[in-house]
């Protein structure tokens, strides 16, 4: 059986968009891994990069994909989020990929790759007002806090009340895949959004990619609100 260690991308922005998906992971946890899984396709194929976002209690897989000039073999496996970023070669529009690691929890309970539902198809200035807004509360509750009360716990438990709100712009997507989208740079003004259900799964699609969360506890959540400085 061949082994895939290196994927050739469609073109050198493919390569730049990547770059920037990995950069933005790594703020968040300067160890995080990523589970890669490529799908073949008549223009070559491509590459699905899942990644976690740790927002407040609950955990939201972002989702790039890139576009592949061609696959000579399947992979599907996960890998250091940093040594995969030193692998994009940009100029020659090249992906080596870094030896498997132990992936995390998360890593293998995947969104599915069919059976969405449409549930919605919300304006992105709408979604934008929404998460600029809760944000602001967010950070106005934290500054009102007493300093012995302001703990990692009551922060997290802050977040997780505001995150967990219904987005008005879409009925039964949590505010928090918002907020996730707009973290990782998915959300551009007057680009399109779409929203979707599989079973216990959401999903939120962007031209820049999709998050996806599960509405029963994902193994392996953990806490944190804000990008490593």
């Amino acid at each position: 059986m061949t082994v895939q260690t290196r994927l050739d991308l469609a073109d050198q922005r493919e390569g730049a968009d990547l770059a920037a998906f990995l950069g933005r992971l790594l703020r968040f946890d300067r160890a995080a891994a990523v589970r890669l899984q490529t799908v073949p396709g008549p223009d070559g194929g491509v590459l699905a990069v899942f990644g976690r976002l740790p927002l407040g209690g609950s955990a939201v897989l972002a989702v790039r994909t890139v576009r592949l000039a061609g696959l000579d073999a399947a992979a599907d496996l996960t890998v250091s989020a940093g040594q995969l970023l030193e692998s994009v070669d940009e100029p020659g529009a090249g992906l080596g990929l870094p030896a498997p690691v132990t992936g995390p929890s998360w890593a293998g309970l995947l969104p599915p790759r069919s059976g969405w539902q449409p549930i919605g198809r919300p304006p992105v200035d709408r979604v934008l007002h929404e998460v600029h807004g809760a944000v602001a509360e967010f950070k106005h509750r934290v500054a009102e806090m007493p300093d012995h009360h302001r703990t990692r716990q009551a922060v997290d438990a802050v977040a997780d009340e505001i995150w967990s709100r219904p987005l008005g712009a879409v009925a039964g997507l949590p505010l928090r895949a918002a907020h996730a989208a707009h973290t990782i740079g998915f959300l551009r003004a007057g680009g399109p959004l779409a929203a979707y259900r599989a079973g216990a799964w959401l999903r939120l699609d962007a031209p820049a990619g999709s998050v996806a969360l599960r509405t029963a506890a994902v193994p392996g959540a953990g806490l944190g609100l804000s990008p490593l400085r």
